[in-house]
């Protein structure tokens, strides 16, 4: 089978998702920086893992890593190189691509054993097929693209060595901040995901949203008009601007569904539209909608919600 090089952050879903679509195309040999992130390899189907062992990678951005990348990369000579379609994913894919003057394509949704990706372009837009016409097939893979599925093994480990040269110094991390988790699920892997938009109509409104989001287990969003309106903070918002999401369970309320919006939770798996305009765009894409108001119709959701618990 073609071997597969996978760059595995400790990221949790968007991690083991990209995992998961690897072994459908090959032996999957994963690149890990850490026991938590070789781990997950393991769960998820590596045949193989590079344990690499780079001290004081993490002060600098991402080229101690992507110095790592290339090296195994020119070594292992794959057929596939992926990695998660997030910032840092990018940054390292972009510098390996630049390297090793190998072909890129970012935020691939699918691939085929032949290296066709499936893109989605112009903000979920349109789908288009491409193909590397240089070097392996090196791409980063957006989330949601595959339902994550574990297959524990005992991969080999591989122990690298590295030392962090004086040219990957440039950038110096200063300060990193982690945010309180909260007792609701993260939003990018939350499997149900409740958001509203400018229908909400205030900040104090949006306390409607996270009664049914509690009320489900589930995350809560904002489109970008809600955040930008100041009614709910922007680490929530969910479109091409903001995170992508793509859970089991998708409840847009009091969202038109602009573009913007439609290309950060299309590949939710069931979407629930409430809008009282029976013209939005959201209702083309929705699989079960209701027109009426938010405020009445959210209340009697909850209501049957609590009656089923």
């Amino acid at each position: 089978m073609t071997d597969i090089l996978v760059y595995v952050p400790n990221s949790g879903k968007h991690a083991a998702e990209v995992l998961t679509l690897a072994r459908t195309l090959g032996d999957v040999s994963a690149i890990a920086f850490d026991d938590a992130a070789a781990s997950l390899a393991g769960e998820y189907g590596a045949a193989k893992v590079y344990r690499v062992e780079a001290p004081g990678a993490d002060d600098y951005f991402v080229d101690p890593k992507a110095t790592v990348l290339i090296d195994l990369a020119r070594s292992a000579n794959p057929g596939f190189f992926l990695l998660p379609s997030t910032d840092e994913g990018k940054a390292l894919a972009a510098r390996v691509a630049v390297a090793l003057d190998n072909g890129l394509m970012t935020d691939v949704s699918g691939l085929a054993a032949d290296g066709t990706a499936t893109q989605d372009a112009f903000a979920g837009a349109t789908v288009v097929k491409s193909k590397s016409t240089k070097g392996f097939t090196l791409a980063t893979v957006k989330s949601g693209a595959t339902e994550p599925a574990p297959a524990p093994g005992s991969p080999a480990v591989e122990t690298v060595n590295a030392t962090v040269a004086e040219a990957d110094q440039r950038v110096k991390v200063a300060q990193r901040v982690d945010e309180p988790a909260g007792d609701r699920p993260a939003l990018s892997e939350a499997r149900i995901v409740v958001s509203g938009g400018r229908g909400v109509g205030s900040a104090e409104d949006f306390a409607l949203i996270e009664r049914v989001a509690d009320s489900l287990g589930g995350a809560v969003g904002a489109s970008r008009a809600a955040t930008d309106a100041g009614y709910y903070p922007h680490k929530f918002q969910v479109g091409q601007t903001g995170t992508t999401v793509s859970p089991q369970l998708y409840v847009a309320a009091g969202i038109s569904g602009a573009i913007q919006h439609r290309a950060g939770m299309q590949t939710s798996r069931v979407i629930v539209a409430v809008n009282k305009d029976a013209d939005a765009p959201i209702f083309g894409m929705a699989d079960f909608g209701v027109v009426g108001d938010l405020f009445q119709v959210l209340p009697q959701a909850l209501d049957e919600i609590e009656k089923r618990k």
